[in-house]
């Protein structure tokens, strides 16, 4: 499968990654953002968690510093919107993102799917499309009992030393998930496995987007 690249020639590339809750851009993205520092892009993050109070915005933050050791700068932005309430909290969360447009000028927007079956994923997705029109948006996914993972159609090669660093932040970091049953190695690494068969990828693993709308040239 050939590849296309993201950024600048020199290797730069400026990202926004906007999480609903404090382990989403981890699971979502977290193996796509450390694949890109091993490779020695140059990335500028912002990175957002829209509900993170309390114990959870010290796992969010902590989490982030960890994804982000090599970055050549990154701002870690957690705000405590209510979990499972976003679509009821529309208008404050709506102020939040264009809020946000004017600090960002992101390469790539990393969010949730847009038809991921969480309510408040749905709603970041609908508010960075909302926001963001101009941009290229790669929409992550969250395995979880629902089963809704979709057919996703961009995908990121990663290395297993990338896939197990990942999958170690994400025990390390996350104890209030631990006791989830979908909250494990096997369900991170199955998923990376299964993507990286999809894309062929020389690695074996892979996580995989959605790229609704995209410009070549």
């Amino acid at each position: 499968m050939t590849p296309l690249s993201l950024g600048s020639a020199d290797g730069a590339l400026r990202v926004l990654a906007l999480g609903a809750h404090s382990d989403d851009i981890e699971i979502g993205a977290g193996g796509t953002i450390l694949q890109w520092i091993a490779e020695g892009r140059k990335l500028d993050v912002t990175w957002c968690v829209l509900s993170a109070p309390g114990a959870r915005r010290g796992e969010a933050e902590a989490s982030a510093a960890d994804y982000l050791d090599g970055a050549v700068r990154s701002e870690i932005i957690c705000a405590e919107f209510r979990d499972g309430h976003f679509p009821y909290d529309g208008a404050a969360i709506k102020a939040w993102f264009e809020g946000m447009k004017s600090r960002a000028a992101p390469d790539v927007v990393l969010t949730h799917r847009r038809d991921d079956a969480h309510q408040d994923h749905r709603e970041v997705a609908k508010l960075t499309w909302n926001t963001f029109r101009d941009h290229v948006v790669l929409e992550y996914e969250i395995p979880k009992w629902d089963g809704d993972l979709g057919q996703p159609n961009l995908h990121v090669p990663i290395t297993e030393a990338t896939l197990e660093r990942k999958i170690a932040l994400l025990d390390r970091h996350f104890g209030t998930q631990r006791g989830k049953d979908w909250f494990d190695r096997d369900t991170f690494r199955g998923l990376a496995r299964l993507r990286g068969m999809e894309c062929r990828a020389p690695s074996r693993f892979a996580e995989a987007f959605v790229a609704r709308k995209l410009r070549l040239g």
